[in-house]
């Protein structure tokens, strides 16, 4: 896996609230600019998605590819949630990511969003970690502003 690109934000509702807009992939097109399509193909405990087929379309980008997902995750919506490409898509060659939810004593999420991608046509490094900060960046703005308007 090549370079990983991280970034954390503090969102305005509690990690259940968070969780369940993680955990509601098929929502994601309402929310995530590049996501236009999302099905879940498999369902694991407790009806979380274990496997599921995303269509993005983002700039240069546009591509599918299935991922997998893990979820140690409590009651109260905090934990780990970690994917990773189980079928590679004809841009993506690999993409692993994560969000960790913890609980502030101030009732929000602190979120941790970590992701690792690797493209089958390269990039210039510069170009590259600017798109990995972009992404990133913007998946915890627009993840923050669903989950905070409940």
């Amino acid at each position: 896996m090549a370079e990983r690109t991280s970034s954390s934000a503090v969102v305005d509702a509690p990690p259940d609230r968070v969780l369940a807009v993680v955990a509601d992939l098929e929502d994601y097109p309402a929310w995530a600019a590049s996501v236009r399509e999302v099905e879940v193909l498999k369902r694991g405990a407790g009806g979380l998605p274990a496997r599921a087929r995303f269509r993005v379309e983002g700039g240069p980008l546009a591509d599918e590819y299935v991922l997998a997902y893990a979820w140690d995750v409590a009651d109260d919506g905090t934990g780990d949630v970690r994917w990773d490409v189980d079928e590679p898509g004809r841009v993506v060659a690999d993409l692993d990511g994560s969000y960790a939810l913890r609980a502030r004593d101030d009732g929000g999420t602190d979120v941790r969003y970590d992701l690792g991608v690797e493209l089958r046509v390269p990039l210039p490094g510069l170009l590259r970690r600017r798109a990995e900060r972009t992404v990133t960046s913007t998946a915890l703005t627009e993840l923050a502003r669903r989950a905070a308007r409940g």
